[in-house]
């Protein structure tokens, strides 16, 4: 944990997780894929799909949020990450661009727990050791100049992508107020 306890790493599944909100790694039609996005819809059950059919899609960074249904978490919050082209294609802007939306979700709506998994890592084929950088920097900017989530959990399915996680979380404990 860091940031005063506010940011914390595990691993599991993120369908499991009591929060306010999961963030979804989401494709841009927002109905559904494999990976997190499919195990989110699977768990969520249809009336997940249901609802995401009338959002109209999203685009690369953004993020758009729905009802929770069956999963532990009360809403799920969609961001579309971008796919990796070797990273001079805006990938770490689009990246903390999904983040940085998120949060801003989660404080509009007065909630105070947030899980994101590793968002563009899997089929998108972005890299997780820029990904993590990314992730962790984006939320430890915005958890420094704002009161919610009060608490923010980075999901790792895998253990190479938590002990990643650590690593960088280290350098970001190091930086801690």
């Amino acid at each position: 944990m860091y940031l005063e306890g506010r940011v914390e790493i595990v691993q599991g599944d993120i369908t499991e997780l009591a929060v306010d909100a999961v963030v979804n790694a989401a494709k841009s039609s927002l109905l559904g894929g494999g990976g997190v996005d499919g195990a989110i819809h699977g768990a969520a059950g249809p009336e997940l799909l249901m609802e995401c059919r009338g959002l109209g899609g999203a685009q690369t960074g953004e993020a758009k949020m729905t009802r929770g249904y069956r999963l532990p978490a009360n809403h799920v919050i969609h961001a579309v990450g971008p796919v990796w082209q070797g990273g001079a294609a805006g990938e770490p802007e689009l990246l903390a661009s999904c983040y940085r939306n998120a949060c801003e979700l989660v404080e509009r709506r007065g909630l105070r727990t947030v899980a994101f998994p590793c968002i563009s890592t899997g089929i998108y084929g972005y890299p997780i050791e820029p990904a993590a950088v990314v992730a962790q920097s984006t939320v430890r900017e915005w958890l420094l100049g704002h009161e919610a989530p009060e608490r923010v959990i980075f999901c790792c399915f895998f253990s190479n992508d938590l002990a990643v996680y650590e690593r960088i979380a280290a350098v970001e404990l190091a930086l801690d107020p």
